[in-house]
């Protein structure tokens, strides 16, 4: 019998890929649009781009959209590809249906109630008859050499960078708590990258999708970050100021993947 309800299930194909990529050794890349920052006059050269570069998803957020930016992005995407759109929020208010699916974060590497449940129950009215893809992601900070907006913004300490330890454990809690990916995160425009080796502790210990972001700014650590056992590369910053890093990042990447297969 149809009902309201089921009008607004939704399908959960971002997430069955990024298992079915995790399972295979395929890596996956996506593009971070901060709509604060990417100048829609530049949307369209990067939708080419991203297009061109068999990108896998488009990330969409920052700590300081306002919606009526966000459904801009959204709806402008959404004319020129195909590519899956996935919401990235830097707060509960972040919110479209013109999304694809959500991140739905919970900052398991603080200690700040709003960010591990209490903005979740703000949304989770909205999201019970939305018709997103609703992914539970473990969000983890990790420092990345400067103070950067979502450490402010969250008013929360990251993970120190050499304590792979903390990092292990913190994933293995997200996972043990029923959360469906983990995403280490350096902050944007962080000046060190996530280190491959907590990359490789955390990847080892866990056996969800990992997702790495946060300075990364050449193919080549993305390269090093995806063998080191990070699942999904995530770039954003980088692309703002060069937007044909997207076709280097995402061939350097998808290369990795194209090799695995072949050893395999």
């Amino acid at each position: 019998m149809f009902t309201f309800d089921s009008m607004f299930e939704p399908l959960s194909h971002i997430y069955q890929d990024l298992l079915d990529a995790k399972r295979k050794g395929e890596k996956k890349f996506s593009v971070l649009i901060d709509p604060d920052k990417l100048r829609l006059g530049r949307m369209d050269q990067v939708l080419d781009l991203a297009q061109r570069a068999k990108v896998d998803y488009f990330l969409i957020g920052g700590s300081l959209v306002v919606n009526d930016m966000l459904d801009k992005v959204l709806t402008d995407i959404k004319k020129h590809c195909d590519i899956p759109m996935i919401l990235f929020p830097g707060n509960s208010f972040q919110l479209s249906y013109k999304a694809d699916g959500i991140l739905f974060l919970s900052l398991i590497s603080g200690r700040n109630a709003d960010l591990l449940i209490g903005n979740h129950v703000i949304s989770a009215p909205f999201l019970k008859v939305s018709p997103l893809e609703i992914i539970p992601t473990g969000y983890m900070l990790v420092d990345g050499g400067i103070e950067t907006t979502v450490s402010y913004m969250s008013n929360t300490k990251p993970i120190p960078a050499d304590k792979d330890d903390i990092a292990l454990c913190t994933a293995i809690a997200g996972e043990l708590l029923g959360l469906k990916m983990i995403y280490m995160d350096a902050g944007s425009g962080a000046h060190n990258a996530i280190s491959t080796r907590m990359i490789n502790t955390v990847s080892s210990g866990i056996n969800i999708p990992l997702t790495i972001g946060g300075g990364i700014s050449t193919p080549e650590k993305a390269v090093e970050n995806v063998k080191a056992g990070a699942d999904n590369i995530v770039v954003g910053t980088a692309i703002e100021k060069d937007p044909s890093l997207i076709i280097e990042i995402s061939q350097a990447i998808h290369e990795v993947s194209k090799k695995s297969k072949e050893v395999s």
